[in-house]
Formats: C-alpha cells, structure tokens, sequence
C-alpha cells in the first residue's frame, strides 16, 4: 500500500497533508523515515508518531454503550460517535455500528469498519442470538415464556410472527430475553404486548460475546477478534 493511501486509509490525515508529515519525519517504514508518499510498505511496517497503525487489518471492537447516545451519524444530541477516538471517523472506510440500540438502551455494541463482517453479523438469515436484560414497569405474565417460545407472536404491523425467543424471568418485573432477529424495538414491542412495558434495557451478549466477561465500563471498548462470529 502507498504510504499516503495508507495514512488516509487509517484515518491519520488526508492525502494533502501527507506531504508534511512527512517533512517532519512522523512516519516511518521499517525504521526509517519515509521520503516519499508513493513508497510502499506493509502496515504493520509502518510506525506513525512512533506508534504502530491501529487496526490494520480492520477494526472490530466491542463497545458498552451508555444510556442516551444514538447509533447515527447525523440525528441530533449525543452520538455514540462523539465517544469514540476521533482517528476512527476519519478511517476509510468508515466505522459504523453492527446494528443499532436505542437511546434509552444500553449495553454491548459492535463496532466496524469491515463491511462485510457488518453484513454477515445483520444478516436476518445469520439468527446471531442477542441478549437483553430488562425491567419493566409490570409484573410480566408467566404465559410470556411459552407465548414467546413458541414463535407464534405476532406484532402489531408485522406480517410474519416473531422467530421463537427465549425468555427467563428473574423477578416479577425483571428478566432476560434472548433474540435470534433483530426486529424495529423488538425487545419493546414483545413486552409491551404482555402488558409489561420496558423501564429499562440493556443488551448484555451478542453470540459469543458477554458484556460482563469484557470488564467495560459505559463508554469504554476493548479490541475483538472476529473469527469467534465465523
């Protein structure tokens, strides 16, 4: 890769500014400075300030996202994007969401800038199981279990009934449900429909992964290794 496709590439700086980072001898190659910004090199090569490129090979992170920040790049009010490093927005291509939590959801989040894992990780034919650990305003009918596994529940709006889910109550008005779909507010919707709407959410595993294994606090994310989701 051309030394100034792979600083752009990696979010450092746009290929304009190559030229002075490279004046002031911020990359090297090998242990040497590089010259010239059609010199070819290896990322894992390349130091930048010192410091090795970060991800090259991809960024895939698992993220703990806090209450309150949306998964979008353009609504208004805070972003999950406004905590991440500002080097990731500018990577080429970009970081986005493996899927989305709502505002007032939190928990374990994917993070990529690898297309394709984002694709496969969404695919409706993929059935990743999700888990979400909630509160709820009501007590939440014992009947729930079996309606909810029985994949026979159907939404309001929906045409086909929701794929067969699992859920463990822990308290009258607290439990946790595991999805194999990622339907609009589905977790909501579902609990909603039993007479026990949501007070609070949050997602605590996604396949393999469980927040409470990764030690991460709101705001806070830790590198993953993306062949645990093959």
């Amino acid at each position: 890769m051309r030394i100034d496709a792979l600083l752009s590439r990696f979010g450092y700086c746009s290929r304009r500014e190559v030229a002075q980072w490279l004046k002031r001898g911020r990359v090297t190659h090998l242990g040497e400075p590089v010259k010239a910004a059609n010199e070819k090199a290896e990322p894992e090569d390349v130091l930048v300030d010192g410091a090795p490129v970060e991800f090259p090979r991809g960024l895939y992170v698992a993220f703990n996202k806090p209450l309150g920040c949306t998964c979008s790049h353009k609504e208004a009010g805070e972003l999950v994007y406004d905590l991440l490093p500002a080097q990731w927005l500018r990577r080429n291509p970009v970081v986005n969401t493996v899927g989305r939590l709502d505002k007032d959801t939190s928990g374990l989040l994917l993070l990529t800038d690898d297309g394709a894992f984002e694709h496969a990780q969404t695919s409706p034919k993929r059935h990743v199981p999700k888990v979400y650990a909630f509160t709820t305003a009501a007590p939440v009918p014992g009947e729930a279990v079996a309606l909810f596994a029985s994949g026979e529940m159907m939404l309001q709006g929906e045409r086909t009934p929701c794929l067969p889910a699992e859920l463990v109550l822990t308290g009258a008005c607290s439990g946790r449900l595991t999805l194999h779909e990622g339907r609009y507010h589905q977790v909501r919707r579902m609990l909603a429909a039993v007479g026990a709407p949501v007070e609070t959410l949050e997602r605590i595993e996604i396949g393999p992964l469980r927040l409470q294994d990764l030690n991460l606090q709101p705001g806070e994310w830790v590198e993953i290794d993306p062949a645990m989701f093959a």
